[in-house]
């Protein structure tokens, strides 16, 4: 396992994605490099440019294990910057961060290798100053936030992640059967006549879903990063490391046997009640037999972008606010200024009581 890091070619800088251009940036000389190129300095990489240092650099890494707050075993990886040679600490599902010392993107090579290979990324649309933009466009409208939260120094720690998701598609054949009434109520002569006609009922049909998303990261707030959604999965593209150059990103702890049985349940509901909405026209339907068989079921391993924000709060209690790194989608929990707050309430309450004594004089 490694730690890498994408050099530019032509002055040997740091090459971070740029979600605005799509393409890879150097800060130093201002080269931009597509994909493509991208790809053909990794194939030269594992030849004997790699040696050169013009594409990519790779170092060691050294792990540990020590024990959690729970008493559960936790692995601490340390790597070695290729820049600078600083110790990189990270935990067990990091897979890309930043050299504290010299601030370098590193990608952790062998997090994101083998069987935790992502199938697809769904690359940055948003880049970080839009993200602060839109940041403070939405704070703005909250009267009661501390400053301290929206403030210079606290919106540098506004990071761009790459969220690990499972993705699941499948094929629903269904069968439903029943029992349909038509009920007809006349009058003959002076008599009222209930005519009940009874039907065998069947439906059948291929019902097919697309692209459903859960996340694949055990810890942190799940509820925040799930309130995004949803992200328009055609802009997926073939996962390269490279697209995480200059975020950070998470590697999964969660399977999918973790999410077969929820997912099942729920695909099989939804095919039941679509092939029951098809039933129209009759005045009672009760269902006698239902078939659901699952087919070509298929599960890919996908990153999704979010910009990620937190603030320690009163009490030590940690507040967050989550963009979607394609459409913008913003959820989070904001601190209040409770003195701000108790100032403008005894204020209006100032102004509402003189206004009843005033008007209870004029009176």
């Amino acid at each position: 396992m490694g730690t890498i890091i994408y050099k530019c070619p032509n002055c040997g800088g740091e090459l971070v994605f740029t979600p605005a251009t799509q393409k890879y940036t150097c800060p130093y000389c201002q080269s931009a490099f597509s994909q493509e190129e991208i790809d053909s300095f990794i194939k030269e990489g594992s030849d004997a440019a790699a040696e050169e240092n013009t594409a990519w650099e790779e170092n060691d890494t050294v792990s540990d294990t020590g024990t959690g707050k729970n008493g559960s075993s936790e692995e601490a990886v340390y790597y070695s910057c290729p820049s600078c040679g600083a110790q990189i600490i990270t935990d067990a599902t990091t897979a890309a961060t930043f050299c504290y010392y010299c601030h370098n993107p590193v990608v952790l090579e062998g997090r994101l290798s083998g069987e935790y290979l992502p199938d697809q990324v769904l690359p940055f649309q948003i880049d970080r100053e839009k993200a602060i933009e839109m940041f403070r466009e939405k704070i703005g409208k909250k009267k009661f936030v501390p400053k301290a939260f929206f403030n210079e120094q606290q919106i540098e720690k506004l990071s761009g992640i790459y969220y690990p998701y499972w993705v699941y598609s499948c094929r629903i054949d269904g069968v439903m059967g029943g029992t349909g009434t038509k009920v007809r109520v006349y009058r003959s002569g002076d008599t009222e006549v209930t005519e009940t006609s009874i039907y065998d009922v069947a439906r059948e049909g291929k019902i097919k879903f697309d692209k459903l998303t859960r996340n694949a990261l055990r810890e942190g707030d799940r509820q925040l990063v799930e309130n995004v959604q949803p992200f328009s999965l055609k802009g997926m593209k073939r996962f390269s490391m490279s697209y995480l150059s200059g975020f950070f990103a998470e590697k999964r702890n969660m399977e999918t046997s973790e999410f077969s049985g929820e997912v099942h349940e729920k695909t099989e509901g939804y095919a039941s009640n679509i092939l029951r909405d098809t039933i129209k026209g009759y005045s009672t339907f009760t269902p006698t037999d239902k078939s659901m068989v699952l087919e070509e079921e298929n599960w890919k391993y996908v990153l999704l972008p979010v910009w990620v924000l937190t603030y320690a709060g009163r009490g030590g209690k940690i507040y967050y606010f989550a963009m979607n790194g394609q459409n913008g989608n913003v959820s989070g929990s904001f601190p209040i200024n409770w003195k701000k707050l108790t100032a403008v309430s005894s204020v209006i309450f100032a102004v509402v009581m003189t206004a009843f004594l005033v008007g209870g004089y004029l009176l």
